[in-house]
């Protein structure tokens, strides 16, 4: 495989404004819709979840993605892939190999629910030649430059592997996924044959819910699998996932080697906030809009612990229950009413807002690795609480709610 054939056909990088342009998305809105019929504006207020203001996290993750991609790509049709084939092939029957074209360019995106990771990624691929395939001549091969998959929730290796395959059959036509079962396939074989396929026809792999390894027992063999896929595929692997598997991955120098990457916190209240906010609150599909005041800003602060996803759905409901209910206004009250009965699972810890005007990077400060409790509470490990819960006959809850750990809000 030519390698001009491959790295040419990405688009230029984009940087700077040509980039936040590109990646926002405004979808049309006209004022006259606040006076068409109730039917007519709920079917325009789902047009309200298409819209999309980049922020630094969301150019960090495109320019990770990008450069991940091109040298994946740029490692197709080397002296190196085509012995990396060769060994893959003594996988797939059974003998013992090795990776020799590694895959040290794999990274993570860590971030919490609703901060807008999957947003960011889809937006990405997007510009990234979208979901088009990559066809080279000589030889003839078909490239795909990002491909989605989720971890199992049961961390199966067998159905992660399984799905690897079955999701390239399904963009490029091939038949690895059936000829994998019917072949039935060791663990150990399934590696070989997905390094190969892989290592033949994609370009950067991203793997989500990647969280799921840390609660179950598979987690670590799971993990394992994917680094073994790293080391013999050449190709670039996304681990997206929660905050509560960075522990995880820290714990091993093999795994926190892999998986340096992105890591994202809940949006500071601070002028990037304020932005989102008077963007959204301009596309009104009731009859009283409500006017974008700073205490209104705060109040969503509050309540959508800085997740934007939260936000657009609060926003969003706000306008459908006033719809609904012929109140027609856009007030504190649909607000409170959304928050109320749409959101009642969501538990955020409402701290007090951070001022504005807060040090961050694009709205998304880094996670803070740096403790600043006091050497003894540092010291209180989880068996210790425990301990100390059976010593005092105190439930965990009331003890974590002592030590200022954890606190209770009303929903």
């Amino acid at each position: 495989m030519q390698l001009c054939e491959t790295a040419s056909s990405m688009p230029s990088i984009l940087t700077g404004e040509n980039l936040f342009q590109a990646l926002t998305v405004l979808p049309e809105y006209d004022e006259d819709i606040r006076w068409a019929d109730a039917s007519q504006r709920l079917l325009a207020l789902s047009d309200f979840y298409d819209i999309y203001f980049p922020s630094v996290m969301s150019m960090e993750i495109y320019t990770k993605m990008y450069t991940s991609l091109l040298r994946s790509l740029q490692k197709k049709g080397t002296r190196l892939a085509t012995l990396q084939q060769l060994e893959n092939h003594r996988t797939t029957i059974g003998l013992e190999s090795r990776g020799i074209i590694g895959g040290a360019d794999s990274f993570t995106i860590i971030g919490p629910s609703g901060i807008g990771k999957s947003s960011a990624i889809e937006r990405t691929i997007s510009l990234l030649n979208g979901r088009r395939v990559i066809v080279t001549e000589h030889p003839f091969c078909k490239v795909i430059p990002v491909l989605s998959v989720q971890c199992p929730f049961d961390c199966s290796v067998k159905n992660m592997l399984h799905e690897i395959l079955r999701a390239v059959d399904e963009a490029i036509g091939t038949a690895y996924y059936p000829m994998a079962v019917h072949a039935k396939a060791t663990t150990d074989m399934l590696i070989g044959a997905v390094s190969q396929a892989a290592l033949n026809h994609i370009g950067l792999l991203i793997v989500d819910e990647i969280q799921n390894v840390v609660a179950h027992r598979n987690g670590n063999m799971l993990i394992a699998t994917l680094t073994q896929l790293i080391n013999s595929s050449g190709i670039s692997i996304c681990l997206v996932g929660t905050p509560e598997c960075i522990l995880f991955f820290e714990k091993a120098i093999h795994l926190a080697r892999r998986t340096t990457g992105l890591r994202f916190d809940p949006l500071p209240f601070d002028d990037y906030f304020h932005s989102v906010c008077h963007l959204l609150l301009t596309y009104s599909f009731v009859r009283k809009p409500i006017e974008s005041t700073e205490a209104l800003i705060r109040w969503l602060y509050e309540h959508t612990g800085g997740l934007v996803g939260v936000l657009i759905s609060l926003i969003h409901d706000a306008q459908e229950i006033a719809i609904l209910h012929q109140t027609e206004a856009l007030d504190m009250a649909a607000l409170q009413a959304a928050y109320q009965s749409r959101m009642s699972s969501i538990h955020i810890h409402t701290t007090r807002s951070q001022p504005r005007g807060t040090s961050s990077v694009g709205g998304h400060s880094r996670l803070n690795r740096t403790s600043h409790s006091s050497p003894a509470a540092e010291c209180r490990s989880l068996a210790g609480l425990i301990q100390e819960t059976k010593n005092c006959h105190l439930s965990i809850v009331q003890l974590l709610q002592n030590q200022d750990l954890i606190k209770e809000i009303d929903v």
